[in-house]
């Protein structure tokens, strides 16, 4: 990176510039953003990892820039036609957009209209009109008529002299920068519904004479749009005052309007922006709007993700999983604390002749494998079942009654049929695994949903219609942060969970199950070092987001890195104790001074992280698991009306307002006008996935199954 990137990213970031080019340094080295921001803290001033991922990203694009620059010399070089006040030009800018103004006249060019009229001898026509040195163009037009050229005519030599003109006043790199600026502030969108599309458009009815402001639409409806566009069900296009932005270019290229000269430039100028500037500049514009929208979705989507991954989690206890149905039966298994397949069975509670057989049968699960709560899945007659196992005598039967808590189920179904569902259940069919994956949510909603690829959680907004690399790009940032943010148990965590730890990835997290599998539990974490391929950097940027629960070395359950022990030792020295006491005894931590321990490579931000440790070791930052307990005798769409107030839980936020789970198998939507007694920019701001709300039925759609909800009290 150049001094020069470094303090633009500096400045347009508003960080220091040490902090940057510290951060852009340990990233070269091949560090980790959640190492970087966990354990580098002195080095890059605390900076989090969206401030390092907002570096990262920002020095990429410059990287990228340059090698745009770098390509576009070397081209003009290599057909010589790089000059020094050309190439200053090219040094100068500091935009991609001013960057390709300027390249654009020397571009390889297909062939056009201007380059067939130069074919035909006419630039120095068009010159002499372009430079208002043509008193008379018939006259001048008439040395330049050739037939076997294909000019007949003064008018066809004319013609072709505005083509060249045409091209000249397109390739103006000052001209497109003032066009540019029009079209971002004052460019309207517009969308119609397209001929004979009427009944197959019913879904974008809303865009069917529509209109708004490039400065003003939504990501939400320009990806609506585009999709409607993409289909073929809308028309869309994107305009802009003609006669503004004909005055820009006038200004420019139209000095004598009544010369005969002036009469042609005219011509050419209309042509110009009409055939080539106007098309060239709502593409720019669409190519704008479609990438503030896919990052906006993406924003949107990885907020609403990293609120799912970090969902409460129930913990270690014994889970009896139903995954609810009617005619097929609920499939039930049991798994233990490690959230391992014990037991699997199918009850039939909703067909009266087998409820009390479906009863015996949980209560004997119950009593058999000490069930401690029920994980239910919230699908097709998900209240139904949980009606009926609320609905056990279970005092009668001599058993404690398990907590039921309700599960979103969302994406099992793409998990019971993947690879990574076979190769964990070989001998088991997609029911059997669905209903695991429901339990495992409930024990441990990370650990189980990184498995699952995040477009099928059903938390995003178009996430399909979005630029994929960059969406995956987005959504590994954030599985990576809430995976390493929590920790994962080395000796438990499946090859998908490690993999997404810091340093990590399929091909170590692979070798580092097998070696489990073939060597038994890890004792320490410098047993790690064992593991095929796990060098010196990948410990270095693994070891402390690790645990090994009951490890010899306390530390080792901790977040305390390895390179630390030796501090935390030196500390429980001081003090004349163990590193176990240390950890136990918060009246000996209370003697340590920290600043005794301050040296060049480890300062306050760090020694206070290892004393949070110390104090909560391994500690989860997620909160505690409260089951949502749904409005009884509401089950269906049937049973809700207007006025009625119910609970719920918000199941994905979307630039246009909060979906709501509120018990009846179909989510009601809160539009954005509707989330609070205020004015409400963005839903983000008051409403977040997994937040209980209380909600207000404004309007039931039974036959669109489309339920309007509002948060105003």
């Amino acid at each position: 990176m150049t001094n020069e990137h470094g303090n633009r990213i500096a400045s347009e970031l508003g960080i220091p510039h040490r902090s940057v080019t510290a951060t852009i340094s340990l990233l070269e080295d091949g560090c980790t953003i959640p190492f970087i921001a966990r354990y580098r803290k002195e080095a890059t001033g605390s900076l989090d990892e969206v401030a390092i991922q907002n570096i990262r990203d920002m020095a990429q694009r410059l990287a990228d820039f340059d090698k745009r620059k770098e390509s576009i010399l070397s081209s003009l070089t290599e057909r010589n036609l790089l000059t020094d006040e050309l190439s200053q030009k090219i040094d100068s800018v500091q935009t991609l957009a001013e960057l390709e103004d300027v390249y654009f006249p020397f571009r390889v060019k297909r062939k056009t209209r201007a380059s067939a009229a130069r074919e035909k001898g006419l630039e120095p026509l068009a010159k002499m009109i372009f430079e208002y040195k043509c008193s008379n163009t018939q006259e001048a037009a008439k040395e330049f008529v050739n037939e076997e050229k294909g000019v007949a005519t003064t008018d066809d030599a004319l013609a072709g002299a505005r083509d060249i003109i045409a091209e000249w006043i397109a390739e103006d790199d000052s001209t497109r920068k003032s066009l540019r600026k029009l079209w971002m502030q004052k460019a309207v969108v517009y969308s119609k519904l397209a001929k004979g599309k009427e009944a197959e458009a019913a879904k974008f009815k809303d865009y069917f004479a529509y209109s708004e402001a490039v400065t003003t639409i939504p990501s939400h409806r320009m990806l609506a749009i585009l999709r409607g566009e993409n289909e073929g069900l809308l028309k869309a296009e994107i305009d802009v005052d003609e006669a503004a932005a004909l005055t820009i270019v006038e200004s420019k290229f139209l000095q004598q309007p009544r010369s005969q000269s002036g009469i042609e430039m005219n011509k050419a100028i209309l042509d110009a922006y009409k055939r080539l500037l106007a098309p060239s500049m709502e593409t720019e514009v669409r190519n704008y709007l479609k990438d503030r929208s896919d990052a906006e979705a993406i924003k949107v989507f990885t907020t609403n993700l990293r609120e799912l991954l970090m969902s409460p989690p129930l913990g270690e206890k014994v889970v009896l999983a139903v995954d609810p149905g009617f005619r097929t039966g609920c499939k039930i298994v049991c798994l233990n604390r490690q959230g391992e397949l014990k037991h699997h069975d199918v009850i039939y509670p909703h067909e009266n002749k087998r409820v009390a057989e479906s009863e015996a049968k949980i209560l004997d699960l119950i009593r058999r494998f000490e069930v401690e709560a029920i994980a239910l899945g919230n699908g097709t007659a998900s209240r139904e079942s949980e009606t009926f196992l609320k609905g056990i005598d279970y005092k009668s039967a001599g058993v404690t009654a398990p907590p039921v808590v309700l599960v979103n189920e969302s994406g099992a179904s793409i998990y019971s049929a993947s690879e990574v569902a076979r190769n964990e259940f070989p001998d088991h069919d997609v029911t059997v695994r669905g209903a695991v994956s429901i339990g495992r949510r409930l024990l441990d909603p990370l650990a189980e949903l990184v498995k699952i690829d995040p477009k099928s959680i059903g938390v995003g907004q178009y996430q399909h219609d979005v630029d994929q690399p960059a969406l995956q790009a987005s959504l590994d940032d954030t599985v990576s942060s809430c995976v390493n943010s929590v920790g994962v148990e080395l000796n438990t965590a499946s090859k998908e969970l490690l993999s997404y730890v810091s340093g990590l990835g399929p091909q170590l997290a692979g070798n580092i199950v097998k070696h489990r599998a073939e060597n038994g539990p890890f004792k320490s974490r410098n047993e790690i070092k064992k593991v095929t391929r796990l060098g010196a950097k990948a410990f270095e940027q693994c070891a402390g987001f690790l645990r090994i629960r009951n490890a010899s070395n306390p530390l080792d359950s901790s977040a305390v890195h390895p390179e630390r022990y030796a501090l935390v030792e030196k500390m429980a020295k001081d003090l004349s104790q163990n590193v176990k006491d240390l950890m136990s005894n918060s009246e000996v931590r209370k003697r340590i001074d920290l600043n005794k321990y301050v040296s060049d490579t480890v300062g306050l931000p760090t020694l206070q992280d290892i004393m949070q440790e110390l104090e909560k070791p391994g500690r989860d930052p997620r909160e505690q698991l409260v089951p949502m307990q749904f409005k009884e005798g509401v089950n269906k769409l049937e049973d809700l009306r207007e006025g009625m107030k119910l609970p719920g839980v918000i199941t994905n936020v979307t630039a246009f307002g909060a979906f709501v789970d509120i018990g009846v198998h179909q989510d009601g939507l809160v539009h954005v006008s509707e989330l609070a007694n205020k004015f409400v920019k963005n839903p983000a701001d008051v409403v977040k996935v997994h937040q209980r709300v209380d909600v207000t039925v404004m309007q039931v759609d039974i036959d669109r199954k489309r339920i309007s909800l509002s948060m105003k009290r």
